[in-house]
């Protein structure tokens, strides 16, 4: 098992910066990759970045150049929020898809992010 906690949210005014945390716990050696995902009300959870193993990342293309995700040796994933606009607010959660072949997904309970104009 996989244990995921966020940190980091709040609110900023547009344009600002915002840093979110995500450690994992648990067995982390069956983590192949971790991410950042986002869900909006009335609005369907959607991939807003992602991070392997390999530090290969990919992000949403409403989120490139301006958010950043990174990782660090003990399975802390960051994302960097800058320029933020008030349609990113949402409730960001932190991912970790596990190794084959069971490939498990984890969730964390999600932070919210609120973005003022």
């Amino acid at each position: 098992q996989v244990q995921l906690v966020e940190s980091g949210g709040g609110l900023v005014q547009a344009g600002g910066p915002l840093r979110l945390s995500c450690a994992a716990s648990g067995n982390i050696f069956s983590i192949n990759a971790m991410g950042w995902y986002r869900q909006a009300p009335g609005k369907q959870r959607e991939l807003v970045a992602a991070i392997t193993s390999g530090l290969s990342t990919n992000y949403a293309e409403y989120v490139q150049g301006r958010f950043t995700i990174s990782k660090n040796a003990k399975n802390t994933v960051y994302l960097q929020m800058n320029s933020l606009k008030p349609e990113d607010t949402a409730v960001y959660y932190c991912h970790a898809k596990g190794i084959a072949p069971m490939k498990l997904d984890y969730w964390g309970q999600g932070t919210q992010v609120t973005v003022s104009s």
